[in-house]
Parts: C-alpha cells; sequence; structure tokens
C-alpha cells in the first residue's frame, strides 16, 4: 500500500515537473504588456537615464577617467535627445490620428442622420438594395427621385 501511494506521488511530481518542458506554448515566449511605439521609446528612455546614472556613478567612485566619462556621457546624451524627439513625433502622429477619427465619428454620425432612401418599386413592390433606375425584380422603370 505504501509503495503505490510512493510510485503514484512520484509520477505526479515527475508529470508536473515535465508537462511544462513539452508544452507548446513555452517556444513562442510572451511578449511585453506595452508594444506600442510611445511604449517602446519610454522603455529605451528609461535604460538611457539608468545607464547615465550609472556612469555617474562610476565617475564619481573613481572608476572612470574623466575623457571616457565625456564621450560616454555624450553619447548617452546625444541617444536621449534622439529618443526624446522620436516620442514627441510620435505624440504628435498619435494627436494627427485622434483628428482623423474624430472626422470619422462625426461623417458617420451625419450619414446616419440622414434619411435613408428606398429604392422601392412602384409596379412590383420590390425593394431594390442599390440605387438603380430600373426594378430588378420586374424591370419596370424607377422614379427620378428614388424615394418612397
Amino acid at each position: 500500500m505504501l509503495l503505490t501511494i510512493t510510485i503514484l506521488i512520484a509520477v505526479a511530481m515527475a508529470a508536473y515537473v515535465v508537462f511544462p518542458l513539452l508544452s507548446a506554448e513555452t517556444s513562442g515566449g510572451t511578449l511585453p504588456l506595452d508594444v506600442t511605439v510611445l511604449g517602446d521609446l519610454k522603455r529605451r528612455r528609461l535604460v538611457v537615464y539608468d545607464n547615465l546614472k550609472d556612469l555617474e556613478f562610476e565617475y564619481q567612485s573613481g572608476k572612470i577617467a574623466r575623457e571616457d566619462y565625456e564621450a560616454i556621457r555624450t553619447n548617452y546624451l546625444g541617444e536621449a535627445a534622439g529618443l526624446m524627439a522620436a516620442t514627441q513625433e510620435a505624440e504628435q502622429l498619435k494627436q494627427n490620428d485622434a483628428v482623423v477619427e474624430r472626422e470619422i465619428a462625426s461623417r458617420r454620425a451625419l450619414r446616419k442622420s440622414q434619411p435613408k432612401i428606398e429604392y422601392k418599386c412602384q409596379a412590383c413592390g420590390y425593394e431594390n438594395p442599390l440605387p438603380v433606375k430600373f426594378c430588378g425584380e420586374c424591370g419596370a422603370r424607377l422614379a427620378a427621385q428614388g424615394k418612397k
């Protein structure tokens, strides 16, 4: 009895350990939560700022020569400036997208407020789905306006 319980526990533990290794999800990896352009630029900017702080600390502690410190600091500051400019450009594009979306929403609202034109044949009563001159069912000429 004790041997059976021990074997069952060992099999369960082995399955628990091996299952994640054999599952298909582990091969693809996970995506970060924020995969937008602005999120990526923000992450990169934070990395550059951390690098600048580390560089400053190492210079103050005497691990880096002054010439090396100034050259690396200039590179980091240039990279930070480029990232800030790219962020501003991406935010501007995002604002332009918002303007376009507002225009689309206003045009959709205008379309919904306009009366729907029905193309109903006076001869047979068939409702044509498109603006046509002749009825799709009987071939009779529709009224010029096409309105009911």
